[in-house]
């Protein structure tokens, strides 16, 4: 059985029924985000597998990471490579590899090392890289998720506080209450949607796009090595995948001209 089903509906019923049973005994900030978040994340786990979960809250940090010129240590690194399997052979990346921490450039030195044709080669990196980029989707799902379900849940509080008004229609001292969680679960279902959710979700999209970008580089890269192709070359084809932002960025101290 899967176990994120049966506990994410326990999550998403419990919070929301919680939520509305506290209204007007606890303030109203904290009701509503009892019934937003405690609803949103229920409905959010009971869709996902608990593998694509824990994906997602890994990927979470990527989000603080920077990867400012993250692909120009890449082309440093191919074309020291190039260089050095032009003087001393292909044998001569087993070090090189070794100390390589990304585990799919790793994987594309030791498969070039392997000797496989450039174009067997191209081929079995490129899945990897599409296999790779597969395994980092939960995250931008997961959060794209949240940003749908957060405003319907948010509908769903304010409902639910106007049935508190409802019910307390003989005591005006506790209308307030109700309406006040009303509005609050409207404003925390839309704000957290579009302030925290889904920009989430955009960035880690942006994040993965580099990443990809990045496996692209060192196919090419690789392959271009396997060739045989000149060192120069190599690097003038690979800093074509750089941002074109920061490829042109002026240079320190340059006169602009009038």
């Amino acid at each position: 059985m899967d176990l994120t089903t049966l506990l994410g509906i326990v999550i998403g019923v419990g919070s929301i029924y919680l939520g509305h049973d506290l209204s007007g005994r606890v303030p109203p900030s904290v009701a509503a985000a009892l019934i937003v978040l405690g609803g949103t994340l229920g409905a959010v786990i009971t869709q996902f597998p608990l593998r694509d979960l824990g994906r997602a809250l890994r990927q979470l940090r990527w989000v603080f990471a920077s990867d400012e010129r993250a692909l120009e240590p890449v082309v440093q690194k191919i074309v020291e490579a190039s260089r050095l399997a032009r003087r001393d052979g292909l044998l001569a990346l087993e070090k090189l590899a070794k100390e390589e921490r990304d585990p799919f450039t790793r994987r594309a030195f030791d498969s070039l090392i392997d000797g496989l044709d450039s174009t067997v080669l191209r081929e079995q990196l490129l899945i990897a890289a599409d296999q790779a980029e597969q395994l980092r989707t939960p995250g931008p799902r997961f959060f794209d998720a949240m940003g749908g379900y957060a405003p319907t849940i948010g509908i769903l509080g304010a409902v639910l506080g106007l049935i508190h008004v409802m019910q307390q229609l003989g005591e005006p001292t506790e209308l307030g209450a109700g309406i006040a969680v009303a509005f609050v679960a409207t404003v925390y279902g839309v704000g957290s949607a579009n302030l925290i959710f889904l920009p989430l979700a955009g960035k880690l999209k942006l994040k993965i796009a580099t990443e990809s970008r990045r496996h692209e580089l060192v196919v090419e890269g690789v392959c271009a090595i396997q060739d045989g192709l000149n060192p120069q070359l190599i690097e003038r084809r690979l800093r074509l995948y750089l941002d074109e932002q920061k490829t042109l960025r002026p240079k320190k101290g340059a006169r602009r001209r009038r």
